[in-house]
């Protein structure tokens, strides 16, 4: 018997069913059996959920003879189903990574309940993901009544004898009525665990017509068959549901809202519990069934929608107004000469080149002042001690006005005026191997609508662009070509820490991250890719870990454009599996950690610093190289190319870590030349240098040069 049993009705979803079929197939938590419910699908449903059933053995194929509807047809699944959950999953719908795993564990946690109601996210045609908007710090019926977003202990479902009705809203009331039932034995899971897909064309929720009236009958089947403490519970979520349907134009077409009205008047007259009180003015109108003081609460709305809109737009205009006057004023202030202004990331917080610039002029030159430009939604990750501003504040626009130097390895925002007088150094946040800068013109999959005009006048405002490497140097100069700036081929500040690493200072990161002495420690850190929507690792991790063995552990960092979205919660419970994308400094974990695995991540030229073993995993290179372009060929196994082993597969990849090939005379060969070509000017002084030159007057010295 399997843990969970996974329930997908099959009709017109063709181009979805695939990669909901692999979400599922793909769990990291495989305890499950797939069963696929053909709903008489015209397409090529059936064939496509044939094929998945040949080749994995968890899978099944069900065929209905004629079309009877999602509901009906998930009912045959549940009949089929023989998990100890049942999961309802819709055939245009993704299972997100990681899912099933964190179930399993908030299902243990709460003692197996009946329910288990967990987050989801929405996205649309244009891949656009944003949170599903449920507060489950409520009661659980206010919630999506959908089945797609809870897991049912399947002894329950039949005991209760909970199905689907014929007709649209199917899912109304299996899921309440389970709610009720389930009473205290219903569980929450705040985690987003289901992508569900607002398509453009073909889907019920965006096709309007009388068909939706099925909701109001819904409730009163479900109102009328609860007793009066249910009911008294139930009756607030439903009246709020039939005014949510009543108020989607894509559910209810204008010539027929009068007529729903009625309908929900109806129900709302019929089954309103004793002294139930309306909660809203349009609550009000529906309990007084009156659809002329409803239209009128519904045009005053828009009324005032519309001049709140008017008020905030004239508003934000007069704020612009007033914050540009001030900011021309403060230009023709003079320039602070001991003020530097620092950025990195788009405003994300202290990090990078910059940090480790800002924290040696702290050393070396103390008479600067050096504030931070972050944005609200990071501030909370500023150090204690350091000074801040956020972005496009008053205080944003006099510090931006007055600093002699500015320091960023990204861009400032909202398109300041640099004046005369004023230095800014661009220190990058990377060497190059995907193509950058001009050089991505050619490659509009991953410019997302780049001006390359707003890049060159970026560019113009430099007047040093910091280097690693040659190879860096020649490249920005071709990519960003401007005569304002030159080369400071000092090395990368950040690189810093790893040629002064104290001897206790591994031991002291490893304990903090829970890693004990004697295991190898992995980091897995894969890249961005500008053709994926959200963090989908190209590798299963518990299996890895489970292939190679005990006494390894790996670090797994997602990139910083996915943060706390990166949908690894469920690695917590696993001893050899650390989720460390939430921590505060890389350059700890590249300490921590005995070898890099990484795809094309400008990470590798960082941690070839400290000269620990480097393996390339590269499942996708073709589709990278022909979406975003390459500088050289990272696995052409040419020296100075390639930083070691290379793993294309996960077989690949664990065949290296157990027999192995990771680390080898031939791939220390092949570090040591990617090293000498990289890492030429990192030696620990690279932050020294940079502070001596801009702010002490002095030449870089060090061995480094500005060319």
């Amino acid at each position: 018997m399997s843990r969970f049993s996974v329930v997908v009705p099959a009709h017109r979803v063709q181009g979805y069913l695939r990669e909901c079929l692999d979400s599922v197939l793909a769990q990291s938590s495989g305890d499950l059996e797939l069963i696929v419910v053909d709903d008489a699908s015209p397409d090529a449903c059936a064939a496509i959920a044939g094929e998945y059933a040949e080749r994995d053995g968890r899978a099944q194929l069900v065929r209905i003879p004629a079309t009877a509807g999602p509901g009906p047809a998930r009912a045959v699944g549940a009949d089929r189903a023989t998990g100890d959950y049942l999961l309802f999953l819709d055939g245009d719908d993704l299972l997100l990574p990681g899912a099933l795993e964190a179930v399993d564990a908030a299902l243990r946690a709460h003692g197996d309940p009946d329910v288990l109601l967990f987050a989801h996210e929405r996205t649309d045609w244009w891949e656009n993901v944003r949170a599903g908007g449920d507060d489950l710090t409520g009661d659980p019926l206010a919630a999506t009544p959908a089945v797609w977003n809870r897991v049912f202990r399947r002894a329950f479902w039949h005991e209760r004898r909970l199905t689907f009705p014929q007709g649209a809203y199917e899912d109304v009331v299996p899921v309440q009525r389970a709610t009720l039932d389930a009473g205290e034995r219903v569980a929450v899971l705040d985690r987003a665990c289901v992508r569900w897909r607002e398509r453009r064309a073909g889907s019920f929720a965006k096709t309007p017509g009388r068909t939706h009236f099925a909701v109001t009958e819904r409730y009163e089947e479900l109102l009328a068959g609860a007793d009066p403490a249910q009911r008294a519970r139930l009756f607030p979520h439903a009246v709020a549901h039939l005014l949510a349907v009543l108020e989607d134009p894509g559910r209810i077409k204008e010539a027929d809202r009068r007529d729903f009205f009625r309908e929900a008047a109806r129900v709302h007259r019929a089954y309103a519990p004793p002294g139930a009180a309306p909660r809203t003015p349009e609550e009000k109108a529906l309990a007084a069934a009156s659809w002329g003081t409803y239209e009128g609460l519904r045009k005053a709305e828009t009324r005032r929608l519309r001049l709140a809109r008017r008020l905030k737009r004239q508003k934000k205009k007069l704020r612009a107004r007033a914050m540009k006057a001030a900011y021309r004023t403060d230009l023709r202030r003079g320039l602070d000469p001991s003020l530097a202004v620092y950025g990195a990331y788009w405003n994300r917080g202290v990090s990078c080149n910059p940090a480790a610039i800002h924290a040696k002029a702290r050393e070396l030159a103390p008479h600067i002042r050096g504030v931070w430009v972050v944005s609200s939604l990071h501030q909370h990750k500023v150090p204690a001690g350091v000074e801040y501003v956020i972005e496009g504040s008053r205080r944003y626009w006099q510090t931006m006005a007055r600093a002699t130097y500015l320091i960023n390895n990204s861009s400032f925002p909202g398109g300041f005026t640099k004046r005369p007088g004023q230095l800014y150094l661009q220190t990058h946040h990377g060497t190059p191997l995907k193509k950058m800068g001009l050089d991505q013109r050619r490659y509009p999959a991953g410019t997302h609508g780049i001006s390359f005009q707003k890049v060159l006048d970026h560019t113009d405002q430099w007047d040093f662009s910091l280097s690693s490497n040659p190879h860096s140097t020649e490249v920005w100069e071709r990519v960003y070509p401007s005569a304002a700036y030159q080369a400071l081929e000092a090395g990368y500040p950040r690189n810093d820490v790893y040629f002064d690493v104290k001897g206790d200072e591994v031991t002291r990161i490893r304990a903090e991250l829970g890693v004990g002495d004697g295991r190898t420690v992995l980091l897995y850190a894969p890249t961005h890719r500008d053709y994926q929507k959200g963090f989908l690792p190209r590798l299963d991790l518990r299996r890895f870990v489970a292939e190679i063995g005990p006494s390894y552990v790996v670090l797994v960092r997602a990139h910083y454009f996915y943060g706390a979205d990166a949908g690894l919660s469920g690695l917590t419970a696993h001893p050899q599996l650390v989720d460390v994308t939430g921590h505060a400094r890389v350059e700890d974990l590249c300490l921590a950690a005995d070898a890099l695995v990484t795809d094309y991540s400008s990470l590798m030229f960082d941690y070839a610093c400290l000269d620990r073993p480097i393996v390339t995993y590269a499942p996708d290179w073709q589709a990278y190289r022909l979406a975003r372009g390459t500088y050289f060929d990272l696995l052409s196994g040419r020296p100075g190319e390639t930083p070691g082993a290379v793993a294309t597969d996960e077989a690949e990849l664990a065949r290296l870590f157990r027999d192995g090939g990771w680390d080898t005379a031939g791939t220390t060969e092949l570090r040591s030349a990617f090293r000498a070509r990289f890492c030429p000017y990192d030696d620990g002084r690279a932050a020294e240098r940079v502070v001596r030159r801009l702010f002490l007057g002095g030449a870089p010295g060090g061995g480094a040069q500005a060319s």
